[in-house]
This record gives structure tokens, sequence and C-alpha cells, in this order.
């Protein structure tokens, strides 16, 4: 399994209606699973893996 190694959680909050009615939602965030150099397997986030990729250059 590969290693977490973000700190990003769900962010909670209300989905509203127009009647103003108020449903709990969850918004995750966009962990993908990545293979560095040295082959170990990691999950980050697309704006981490964005910046690693950049940084890189």
């Amino acid at each position: 399994m590969a290693k977490k190694i973000t700190e990003k959680k769900p962010m909670f909050g209300n989905i509203r209606s127009h009647a103003l009615n108020a449903t709990r939602r969850a918004r995750k965030p966009n962990l993908q699973k990545v293979t560095l150099d040295n082959g170990q397997s990691v999950m980050m986030s697309a704006r981490e893996l964005r910046t690693l990729k950049k940084d890189s250059k």
C-alpha cells in the first residue's frame, strides 16, 4: 500500500437547497498514487505533484 505523505483531509460543509435545507457533505482532496524515483509508492495531492514536477525541472 502507498504511504500517505500529505496532511490534507476532507473539508466538511453543508449543501443548501433553495428551501435552505442543510445536508452534510465532504469535499475530498484529490489524492494520487505516485511512484517516486527511488521506487517508493506514495499518495500525494495533485497540487503537490504539480509543484514537485515543477521544482524538478
